[in-house]
């Protein structure tokens, strides 16, 4: 049994992830053109003109390590901008959810229809700020009117507004306002570094670079194994092309993170996460006073 999953784990994660990825199938689809267009040094070899257009393949050794660090940074630049976006979601499921526990705890008296007011608008925020990354229309439950040019903004807004007019009916607490503040100005704080991210993509200068790098590399890569690989070229041009042209393609997919590609982060899954966490702060201890004990019932 044991070898069976072992045998099976290779297939699970090499071949399967090629049919399955979009990204790594059209990676892959690159590559075999690589591999096409080794044939052409192949074929001179076996061809009256075998002195033509031969480059040493000790160049070639040279320039993958001078390429190879390009890619590094490149990578772990665009890693750098997908891991800040995925921590600041988590920050953003982590202050929904105190907010709504401070809320929750400091006012025991809300009645049903700020209860609404809150749980519709700290669930919605993340759908909304979602669709403002995106840079799509957001058709939410909490503006029926015109909605707001900045949905977040506005939910945050009615937010505080809320929290304003429970202070000014009773005795002012700064103190209580100053814990309240520290997670409701969290959201904003969250949604400005969202769009720092999304509207500063990288230097496109640097990208365009390491593309032509890449594509002269592999460009002239075959003519320069052919010599000494002969049939074998095929194949390590394949390998080659497969990992250069997928770590490009992985960097700008990943660089980013708030799209619909399959790499990038799942703001659907996390927004329901909040939603959830919301609804479970502001109705449980309703539903637990109102259903009777098993000493009541005895």
């Amino acid at each position: 049994m044991r070898s069976t999953i072992l045998l099976a784990m290779p297939i699970r994660d090499t071949i399967y992830p090629l049919i399955k990825s979009r990204t790594l199938f059209s990676i892959a689809s690159i590559a075999l053109a690589m591999g096409v267009y080794a044939l052409l040094p192949l074929l001179k070899e076996y061809s009256s003109y075998k002195d033509i257009g031969d480059t040493p393949s000790d160049l070639h050794a040279a320039l993958s390590l001078v390429l190879g660090w390009l890619l590094v940074f490149r990578t772990n630049a665009a890693y750098a901008r997908w891991w800040e976006a995925r921590t600041l979601w988590g920050s953003l499921i982590n202050c929904s959810r105190n907010l709504a526990i401070k809320i929750q705890e400091f006012f025991p008296d809300l009645s049903q229809e700020e209860r609404r007011f809150l749980s519709r608008h700290l669930s919605e925020f993340p759908r909304a700020l979602t669709c403002h990354l995106r840079k799509v229309p957001y058709d939410g439950p909490i503006f029926r009117g015109a909605t707001p040019t900045h949905v977040p903004l506005a939910i945050s807004q009615d937010i505080y507004r809320w929290i304003s007019n429970r202070l000014s009916n009773k005795a002012f607490d700064r103190d209580l306002l100053r814990i309240l503040d520290c997670e409701t100005a969290k959201l904003m704080d969250i949604c400005g570094a969202c769009e720092r991210i999304a509207k500063t993509p990288m230097v496109r200068s640097y990208r365009i670079f390491a593309r032509q790098c890449i594509f002269l590399f592999l460009f002239t890569l075959p003519w320069g194994l052919v010599q000494d690989f002969m049939a074998w070229t095929l194949p390590l041009t394949i390998v080659v092309s497969y990992f250069m042209v997928g770590m490009e393609i992985v960097a700008e997919h990943v660089e980013e993170p708030f799209g619909f590609d399959e790499d990038d982060l799942d703001l659907e899954g996390m927004s329901a996460t909040i939603a959830n966490s919301v609804e479970e702060i502001f109705y449980r201890n309703r539903r637990e006073l109102s259903e009777p004990s098993e000493e009541d019932q005895g």
